[in-house]
């Protein structure tokens, strides 16, 4: 009577897991299309915006009314930014700092002679 019932757990506990794998599965798959999608609306995006770059660029004395709006407002945003590269601070060329030379230390141990915190020939601590 034990065993019978240790065989039905078994064999409910491996449907379980088959079900699990099989939801965990569907749900790595789902991600995995989703990413592709996103990937994709990236990269269409991207193509979108050369293609408006380009429009604005070939045709900025025959702009149609319903763009017109979006076109002013581009050119006066790229105005706007080189406006402000303009107004950032030139940075003085400062001299290269001098960087301080570790002090090196002798191996209480061995002799040996470095700048690190333990030895390299031994492995004891340098000390201060």
């Amino acid at each position: 009577m034990a065993l019978e019932f240790l065989n039905d757990l078994g064999k409910k506990a491996q449907a379980v897991a088959v079900v699990a794998a099989d939801k965990a599965k569907d749900a790595a798959e789902l991600a995995k299309i989703n990413m592709a999608i996103a990937g994709e609306q990236r990269e269409m995006d991207k193509n979108y915006r050369t293609i408006g770059e380009w429009y604005v660029s070939e045709y900025s004395g025959a702009i149609p009314p319903a763009v017109k709006d979006l076109v002013d407002s581009v050119m006066a945003s790229k105005a706007k930014i080189a406006e402000l590269e303009a107004s950032k601070p030139v940075k003085e060329e400062a001299a290269e700092p001098v960087q301080a030379q570790p002090a090196n230390k002798t191996c209480p141990i061995c002799g040996a002679v470095s700048d690190s915190k333990f030895c390299p020939q031994c492995g004891a601590p340098m000390g201060e």
